[in-house]
């Protein structure tokens, strides 16, 4: 079987999605961080359109990649130029890239009505432009633009486009579905098709670009490979234009685990789901919970019988084990939980539930109890670690509240500011400190955290890094209960806490007051006894 070959884009076609941006400095990072992982085909830009891209090329100049080769992006030469004299192929050469990737019109559709164009200059345009490119010592990839509509509008024509480029010399010709309206039966026929056809050239290899806009990028590219092609083009999280590319962060485990294909080892293949983040944290976008093998949720279990079968054996409700792709098994706790649940989570959580097997239920009815007032635990593990200890008696708390009051003022020269006055009891002492801040939260954050620092110094390296609110029933207006979820983070860890009221300061004291037990509650040596 050939090496199933790995051609990512995110640093071009990835960057055309809504909201993706990457400087140059931004692409030379994810770049390294995509050749770490074993990618063998990086796609940095189009220096003929972008000087973004074209300072990218610069900087990867002085780069030692170990797996992948750094392909530049472009067009073929313009209609009515000779290549020598095409900027665009210019700036392609000048890239200094290793690899060249030039995308043509399959579809006679774009070479009349949208470029004008005839369709024998259409074909002279493909076949010089992968010549010249050759040339000039480069390998080069022709992308068949638009190739699955173009072969369903006209075969022959769609045909011809990729025997003139074969004609150029490219031993690489990519089939592109650029509308991402293909099915995969579609797909499967045509790839198939257009293999057989070239049988006789040994050394040419297919390739296959999706994009999603029947939710089928990826169904559609590892339909192709089970056809015979031998690349995959897409991006990391499927990032790009309209509703994006197809997902590498899919297509490479099945191909390495279900399709056993040769494309990466177990060693890259655990890098996915930090490569992922990574790139989601660059491109400033959160990570979708949801995607599969590497989302948050793509191993979490909330339903008690599902966790109490995978007690028994993970295989019973997980397709593969997800420290294979560098994921880890979650276990929801709700209102739909079970005793499994509990008992799963309080031992990932460090909460000793002792050998009384009323504990458990007794969790799992208070579980339900909040979760039915407006607590979502699922979100917070922090506070349910607290809860989980206050209902087996082993919570000692860091700090007790005995009062705080907030004064929220505004006067027609300044926005509104707030003042906090907090008194809290630490073991026998009792502390009163006041601060200000930018809002109510934010004034009492700065006062507990006054209050307390003398004490435990190592609150100084938490800090709250998101802070979230929600009407939980609306029909109340002013009157509804309100969800807060606060998400923190010290040097080592991120952890989230929650608290539900008809009074958003209450619900926000309680979410803040229990970051800072749990932050606390990670050293068990600063416990108030």
């Amino acid at each position: 079987m050939e090496k199933a070959l790995l051609y990512d884009t995110t640093l071009r076609d990835g960057m055309q999605g809504e909201n993706i941006y990457f400087s140059p400095e931004d692409k030379v990072k994810i770049a390294k961080r995509l050749d770490e992982a074993g990618i063998h085909y990086i796609e940095g830009g189009w220096p003929g359109s972008n000087p973004g891209a074209r300072h990218f090329f610069e900087l990867a100049k002085n780069i030692e990649f170990k797996t992948a080769r750094v392909a530049a992006f472009g067009s073929t030469r313009r209609q009515g130029k000779t290549c020598e004299k095409d900027a665009n192929l210019e700036a392609l050469i000048n890239s200094e890239a290793p690899v060249i990737t030039i995308f043509g019109k399959s579809w006679d559709l774009h070479v009349e009505s949208i470029m004008q164009n005839t369709m024998a200059e259409n074909l002279a345009m493909i076949q010089e432009s992968v010549a010249y490119l050759l040339n000039h010592d480069r390998e080069v990839i022709y992308d068949a633009e638009h190739f699955f509509d173009g072969y369903k509008a006209n075969p022959d024509y769609a045909l011809k486009t990729l025997e003139a480029a074969v004609e150029g010399g490219t031993n690489c010709l990519v089939l592109c579905d650029t509308n991402g309206g293909s099915m995969p039966c579609e797909i499967e026929t045509v790839t198939g098709k257009m293999i057989e056809h070239f049988n006789k050239t040994s050394n040419l290899i297919f390739g296959i670009h999706t994009h999603d806009d029947c939710a089928m990028a990826v169904a559609n590219s590892i339909t192709a490979v089970h056809a015979g092609a031998t690349m995959v083009q897409g991006t990391i999280n499927g990032y790009g234009e309209r509703c994006g590319n197809a997902d590498l962060t899919a297509i490479i485990p099945i191909l390495a685990l279900k399709m056993k294909q040769d494309c990466i080892d177990k060693k890259n293949l655990k890098k996915l789901v930090n490569l992922s983040r990574f790139i989601s944290e660059t491109a400033n976008v959160p990570p979708v919970n949801s995607r599969p093998f590497v989302g948050k949720s793509a191993f979490a279990h909330k339903g008690g019988v599902h966790v109490s079968a995978i007690m028994k054996n993970p295989k019973a409700y997980e397709h593969i084990s997800p420290e294979t792709v560098g994921n880890k098994r979650r276990v929801i706790v709700s209102e739909q939980s079970g005793k499994s649940n509990i008992e799963y989570k309080a031992k990932e959580l460090g909460v000793d539930l002792g050998k009384d097997s009323s504990n458990g239920y007794k969790i799992v009815s208070s579980i339900k109890e909040l979760e039915d007032y407006g607590f979502e635990f699922n979100a917070a593990e922090g506070s349910l670690k607290l809860i989980m200890e206050k209902l087996t008696d082993q919570f000692i708390p860091h700090f007790e509240l005995e009062s705080f009051r907030v004064v929220v003022e505004k006067d027609k020269e300044r926005p509104c500011y707030s003042h906090a006055m907090i008194k809290i009891r630490v073991g026998n002492k009792t502390e009163i400190t006041s601060a200000e801040g930018d809002g109510p939260v934010s004034a009492l954050d700065n006062s507990l955290r006054k209050a307390l620092a003398t004490i435990y110094p190592q609150i100084n390296d938490m800090h709250l890094v998101d802070f979230k609110v929600r009407v939980i029933d609306g029909m109340d207006g002013t009157d509804a209960k309100v969800r807060v979820l606060i998400e923190s983070r010290d040097e080592n860890n991120i952890f989230s806490t929650i608290g539900v009221s008809e009074d958003i300061i209450e619900a926000s004291w309680q979410a803040l007051a229990d970051s800072f037990q749990y932050k606390l509650s990670l050293d068990n040596k600063n416990k108030v006894k």
